[in-house]
């Protein structure tokens, strides 16, 4: 091959990287926003509008349970788009999830309250809530494969990190529709202002769908299912890779433990228990979603050049340290206090997100990638973001101390970082490959050749 054709290609590359990265961004984005859309008005107005048990507590719980569904959901999404993903392509399944998310959606949007259709109005909320669960499983597994696959050997973790810094964007633009539309409909934003942001999300699907439409097909898939695919993909990951799912299950999951008590359970706790207004505890999430964007970019870049491991074990150990630091500033009334109690915790937890792409991806091979790294992510979102809003509720309903959700929070990051260091450095798949590769050296390979496409942990 020429000079020249060797430039054309590095360069032709070198922009479908870019797109890819673009795209998995703006659709990580769109349906994380619809994600936390969903939360916050879960928090916000759900409890009255679709449980009204006279109780509010009873009822908040009610709304929060259907969070929970969702999340309960989304490792069965992460198979299904899993199994079509690692057999006919990662680009095609980006597609179908995102638009099964907006749909979804719009139609929460729309759904009549307790009192308009009575025990059906929350059966259909959970309903499309699994929906949206089912399309989030999918989405994940297959943004983070697609651009760590298309990724230059030195930016592995800055590029995986780009759907990561998607929910952060998400989070903020989330909060500034709410904000803006509690602001413009008042008193009856608990009423209809809410289902706006709902419904107006059609327009972002319609942006995702055209950013995801001009996609190249990852070269590493192409290339793992040049001979005969797995059957089953998720058979294959709890047969051969059973305990390196369990332990990144667990790493993968603890960080979201921190966000969502910040995203969600405090918009509850803070109104009820100490006084804040609902607007002010909505800038403090999107603060702590501005502030996470450039933090996960950093840290990812940081990963890039000292290993995962080393920034991996600094976030567990920051997010222990602030949990324990979060309610004593949130309880103080203060509310800068209690934003500053957020953006630590959050800023944290940011370690570990900006990581936590590429520690999966090398932990799975390229052709059961996809489930792998889907069934690890979407299993740890509920040991996470999907039990800790209840978990929290739960122990200061019982023990009236809020200093104890802190503990809670602490202990968790400790039993991922010994999850972390049970994890190999480098993981049996690719100890595999190398020595297949060293006794064959093939021309062209399967895809498991590729050993040196994610090893990005460092020593």
């Amino acid at each position: 091959m020429s000079l020249s054709h060797a430039n054309d290609d590095a360069r032709t590359r070198a922009r479908d990287a870019r797109r890819v990265v673009l795209a998995t961004f703006i659709g990580t984005t769109l349906e994380w926003y619809d994600f936390f859309v969903y939360a916050l008005c879960a928090v916000l107005v759900f409890g009255p509008l679709y449980f009204p048990t006279g109780d509010p507590v009873v009822g908040q719980l009610g709304a929060m349970a259907t969070l929970t569904v969702g999340f309960v959901a989304r490792p069965l999404g992460g198979v299904i788009a899993g199994h079509f993903g690692d057999r006919i392509g990662r680009k095609r399944m980006l597609v179908v999830t995102l638009l099964i998310m907006g749909i979804s959606t719009v139609c929460v949007g729309l759904v009549p309250t307790y009192a308009q259709i009575g025990v059906w109005a929350p059966a259909l909320l959970v309903v499309l809530r699994i929906v949206q669960g089912l399309a989030m499983g999918g989405e994940w597994g297959g943004a983070v494969s697609m651009a760590i696959e298309h990724a230059p050997p030195n930016r592995r973790a800055l590029y995986a990190s780009a759907p990561a810094v998607g929910p952060a964007f998400a989070l903020v633009l989330s909060n500034l529709v709410l904000i803006g539309l509690e602001a413009a409909t008042g008193d009856a934003f608990t009423v209809w202002g809410w289902r706006i942001a709902f419904v107006g999300s059609v327009i972002l699907i319609v942006i995702g769908m055209l950013a995801r439409r001009k996609l190249s097909e990852s070269p590493l898939f192409e290339a793992s299912v040049a001979q005969e695919p797995e059957a089953v993909p998720v058979l294959e990951v709890l047969r051969s890779h059973g305990g390196t799912l369990l332990k990144t299950l667990i790493v993968a999951g603890v960080p979201g433990i921190s966000t969502y008590i910040v995203q969600t359970y405090s918009l509850t706790y803070g109104t009820s228990a100490v006084g804040y207004s609902r607007s002010s505890l909505l800038w403090i999430a999107m603060t702590c979603g501005v502030v996470a964007i450039p933090a996960v970019i950093y840290f990812a870049r940081l990963a890039d050049r000292v290993g995962l491991r080393p920034v991996l074990v600094a976030g567990a150990a920051m997010q222990g340290l602030t949990a324990l630091l979060l309610f004593p500033l949130f309880d103080s009334g203060n509310l800068m206090l209690a934003m500053l109690g957020g953006v630590l915790v959050v800023t944290s937890s940011c370690l570990s997100f900006a990581c936590i792409p590429a520690l999966l991806t090398e932990n799975f091979p390229p052709k059961i990638r996809y489930t792998g790294i889907s069934l690890a992510y979407q299993l740890g979102s509920i040991v996470g973001g999907g039990l800790a809003p209840i978990i929290a509720t739960a122990i200061f309903t019982e023990s009236g101390k809020s200093w104890l959700i802190g503990v809670y929070m602490a202990s968790a990051n400790v039993v991922a970082l010994g999850c972390l260091m049970l994890l190999r450095k480098k993981p049996a798949w690719q100890v595999k490959a190398e020595e297949k590769n060293a006794s064959a050296a093939p021309a062209q390979g399967d895809g498991s050749n590729l050993v040196g496409e994610v090893p990005v942990s460092g020593a």
